[in-house]
């Protein structure tokens, strides 16, 4: 996404009616049609930056340049044409999900408009009870104490590791199952997460349910049934997953990912564990499965951070104003030049 060439995009969206602000969420060559537009229609250009820029561990940055080396750039020279790699530099605003994001970026580009906008969640969807679909779907998960993964299987996600404690999971908790749910992105990572979970003899305790669009009942059934949320991601630049599984009333365990420090206020709203530490992991796991008033009153302050601060309507409001404010500066600016 974003790596394309469309030679007639900048002209349609030159002449597309009622555009007040250009608000592109890709970078690259599509992200570079959308500036270009936005300075012949003279409106305020705005990027948002989905899965991190600067805040990512060195390891992943590495693998993203590899998979962009190699072979010729056709698109080399369209992309210098329309300044996709000024991006940044040339944007009113540029929007990110993650704190530690923001202050990389104004460390690189001072005095650019950095804003921080959490992704967000309708909450109202996550209310309504969607247990008995979600076991209607998944029928291993009845009589279960249901540990729950969310995400694409993928390195970054980091379920094989998951994987690697369950043995001492279900020595812990001989009645839990763990569910994985996602589609799989990584074709040579899902065939090794399947290879262990057979080595291990787990078919009985491990399930793997595809993807699930968000939103459908059946993922959010999951949530609800589950005991804990758990994310075990190397890097995980926001974390929606627990702001899903906040709305729908569940207690989360997460890796210390900058997003997950955001939202997560340890004992308090949730517990982090350390990779390196798989042992404060089953502690977390412990104190939710043993102490149920502990794990309720826990997820019961997540509920609360998720449809105060983090609702799809709240943040609606929030771009609402900063476009306002976006298009007021540059109308102003046009009438100081006349």
């Amino acid at each position: 996404m974003g790596n394309l060439m469309s030679f007639d995009l900048i002209a349609r969206l030159a002449r597309e009616p009622n555009v007040a602000v250009m608000h592109t969420h890709t970078l690259g060559r599509l992200g570079g049609v959308a500036l270009t537009a936005a300075r012949l229609r003279r409106i305020p250009f705005v990027v948002t930056i989905h899965g991190g820029v600067l805040d990512l561990p060195e390891p992943l940055k590495q693998s993203l340049r590899s998979a962009h080396t190699g072979g010729l750039e056709w698109g080399k020279l369209f992309g210098a044409l329309v300044g996709s790699r000024r991006l940044l530099d040339s944007a009113e605003a540029v929007i990110t999900c993650n704190r530690r994001e923001a202050a990389l970026l104004k460390e690189k580009h001072p005095g650019k408009r950095i804003v921080v906008q959490p992704h967000g969640v309708p909450t109202s969807l996550y209310r309504k009870d969607h247990r008995e679909t979600a076991r209607e779907a998944f029928p291993s998960i009845q009589g279960k104490r249901l540990v729950l993964a969310v995400g694409r299987i993928d390195p970054v996600k980091n379920q094989a590791w998951l994987i690697e404690q369950s043995t001492e999971l279900f020595g812990r908790h001989p009645d839990a199952i763990l569910v994985l749910a996602g589609a799989c992105t990584h074709a040579a990572y899902g065939e090794a997460l399947k290879r262990e979970i057979d080595r291990l003899g787990l078919h009985s305790r491990v399930l793997l349910t595809g993807g699930l669009p968000p939103g459908d009942a059946r993922l959010i059934g999951l949530f609800q049934s589950a005991e804990v949320t758990v994310l075990p991601s190397v890097s995980e630049t926001f974390g929606l997953v627990i702001l899903e599984a906040w709305a729908a009333g569940t207690t989360v365990i997460s890796s210390r990912t900058s997003g997950a420090l955001d939202l997560i206020r340890h004992g308090e709203n949730g517990w982090l564990f350390d990779l390196g530490a798989p042992q404060t992991l089953h502690q977390a796991v412990d104190c939710a499965l043993r102490q149920p008033e502990l794990k309720s009153r826990l997820a019961a302050a997540g509920g609360k951070v998720a449809s105060e601060e983090y609702d799809t309507t709240v943040l609606a409001g929030r771009m609402k104003n900063l476009y306002e404010q976006l298009i007021a500066e540059k109308n102003a600016l046009r009438n100081s030049a006349r």
